[in-house]
């Protein structure tokens, strides 16, 4: 399937050529991670498709899932198949086709310019930045992950003196080859954090309890605060945007922390840096990430939900009614399988069109100003915040 297969059934004939240019011009993804490289039986490729970290009940199947009907209805084709496939047709034409072939026209047909992906543990199964920019015919960057950094930190560092040290040194070595920094405190510890600077000596005494069992999770409010501080200096030193996961999509956090309002106070003390500050993944709090990004000129708002349907189209004109258009960014929110980037690409665009589509029959928007916010939410706010 062809990007321009992907409008939504009755829209295309009322948009403008213009406008359904605009809607299928290649798109930056700036939020997404890397693809499965291996062959995923049933078993390993159905948890892939949710955010549960369960099976489902006896008798059931994550197939029985908007993600797992949108693969059988708009993935099937890509594979040769009839729309609709059932999930043991899709699976077994998946196995015969084989996992380089799948990878190559799923991400291809995602209609994608340059992928930015979120670097985090560097697993073999995984497909790097540069083979998704191979497979999908795309430029890559590299988002680099701040806890994952941590992580590799806690491990070597041998006292706290040298752990925040060596903190600064790796993120400002991993930072000069990424175009942004992001945090994923949201979920793990939530976004109700003290936004003060922790002291040093604060900071050292944490550490060292840290490097007894370096191998757990980072929770600890204090080291967060200082990965945190720590990203924001290497950011404004190197002009990176720095983006924080919001939302649901943790499992380890309640979802009511990960209400972007939250960092409000936090993202106001970035505000005098000229730190960007990006905001992923916000539903259902898309509302209230819409305020920040309304009010506060350095915040930017993810608007690639990664909802099915009209869902995608009511959340998206949400945030046209609310977010200036130069604020709003395409992310496919993809990783695992190469179905979830190809879906997040194609219920964006039906989305955005639909939106548009109610704007453009009401008059409120001439063609050219549906084309103009097609561009910049598909792609041109993303080339402009991470100077590509």
């Amino acid at each position: 399937m062809r990007p321009q297969d992907a409008l939504p059934e009755g829209l295309p004939a009322a948009l403008p050529d213009g406008v359904r240019e605009a809607l299928l011009a290649p798109l930056v993804d700036h939020h997404c991670r890397g693809v499965r490289r291996d062959d995923l039986v049933r078993a390993r490729f159905e948890p892939l498709i949710t955010e549960s970290d369960g099976p489902a009940p006896p008798g059931t199947t994550h197939f029985d899932t908007p993600a797992g009907a949108a693969i059988r209805r708009w993935c099937a084709p890509l594979l040769d198949l009839e729309p609709y496939a059932p999930p043991a047709v899709y699976l077994a034409r998946r196995a015969e086709l084989g996992p380089e072939d799948v990878n190559r026209r799923l991400l291809r047909g995602a209609g994608i310019a340059a992928f930015l992906v979120e670097a985090g543990t560097e697993a073999p199964e995984l497909l790097s930045a540069a083979e998704m920019g191979r497979y999908g015919g795309a430029a890559v960057d590299e988002i680099v992950q701040l806890e994952q950094i941590e992580h590799e930190v806690a491990e070597t560092a041998g006292s706290g003196v040298a752990y925040i040290e060596t903190l600064e040194t790796g993120l400002a070595e991993r930072a000069a080859r990424a175009t942004a920094l992001t945090s994923a405190i949201a979920h793990h510890r939530g976004l109700d954090f003290d936004p003060a600077r922790p002291s040093r000596g604060a900071v050292i005494a944490a550490a060292n309890r840290r490097l007894a069992d370096p191998k757990e999770p980072l929770t600890d409010q204090v080291l967060l605060r200082h990965l945190l501080w720590t990203a924001v200096e290497v950011a404004r030193e190197r002009g990176l945007p720095l983006r924080f996961h919001t939302g649901y999509g943790g499992r380890e956090a309640a979802p009511h922390r990960a209400d972007p309002a939250l960092l409000a106070t936090f993202a106001r003390a970035l505000q005098p840096m000229g730190v960007p500050v990006v905001l992923l993944g916000c539903y259902p709090f898309h509302r209230q990430a819409a305020y920040l990004a309304a009010t506060l000129p350095h915040v930017y708002v993810d608007a690639g939900l990664a909802l099915t349907g009209a869902g995608a189209a009511a959340v998206i004109g949400e945030l046209l009614e609310l977010v200036p258009f130069h604020k709003q960014l395409f992310g496919s929110h993809g990783g695992g399988v190469a179905e979830t980037c190809y879906l997040g690409a194609l219920h964006y665009r039906r989305g955005l069109a639909r939106a548009l589509a109610q704007r453009l029959a009401a008059d409120e928007w001439s063609a050219a100003d549906a084309a103009r916010v097609a561009y910049l939410l598909g792609s041109g706010n993303a080339r402009r915040l991470y100077r590509l």
